[in-house]
């Protein structure tokens, strides 16, 4: 069997496409540098349908051969300071035995291709501290701490957690509604 790796962007309406993302982001949320706890079953089930519906998502599917080894989750954001498009690399994941062999370098690779087609500006993406292997191999591709000014420091990664009871909720020119049970209802 081959060591090579092939990678491809998913395509959400691909039921096999679709199984293999909600699959390897299980894989990511089980991980110690994931969640160290599954995915809620909802999420998984409806994962790649909410995927489709967001403008510039896309996913990256790793292979060795036919086995599915790697996932990058990435979306379109922009860049105000460059008035342009860019890619913000949300999720890596590579299962455990395919680690430091090339496959996040190559996923990277076809993020990149989608976003030179794109025409953004950069890749972006938030690493945890404390995962040195990840740093290094993102260090590897190119990127690097963003700074400003280095007497100002590296930007931080924040986050505030708001209440959330997983309706969905839709915001349609500038109208907010929520989807219950498959009926849009206007926000009052």
């Amino acid at each position: 069997m081959s060591d090579a790796v092939t990678c491809v962007v998913a395509d959400y309406s691909n039921q096999t496409h679709c199984e293999t993302v909600s699959s390897l982001l299980n894989e990511y949320a089980l991980d110690r540098f994931g969640n160290s706890a599954p995915l809620d079953l909802g999420v998984r089930a409806n994962l790649c349908a909410r995927l489709s519906t967001i403008a510039g998502a896309f996913s990256v599917i790793a292979r060795v051969g036919k086995t599915p080894v790697g996932l990058i989750n990435a979306f379109q954001g922009f860049s105000t300071f460059k008035c342009a498009a860019l890619i913000n690399v949300h999720d890596v994941f590579v299962m455990p035995n395919h680690r430091r062999k090339g496959v996040t370098q190559a996923m990277m690779a076809t993020v990149q291709e989608v976003a030179v087609s794109r025409n953004c500006c950069k890749l972006t993406l938030e690493v945890l501290s404390n995962n040195q292997n990840a740093q290094r191999s993102y260090e590897k591709f190119g990127f690097a701490s963003y700074e400003l000014d280095p007497a100002l420091g590296t930007a931080q990664f924040w986050e505030k957690k708001l209440p959330f009871d997983g309706e969905d909720v839709l915001v349609e020119a500038g109208e907010c509604t929520k989807q219950v049970a498959g009926e849009k209802i206007a926000e009052e």
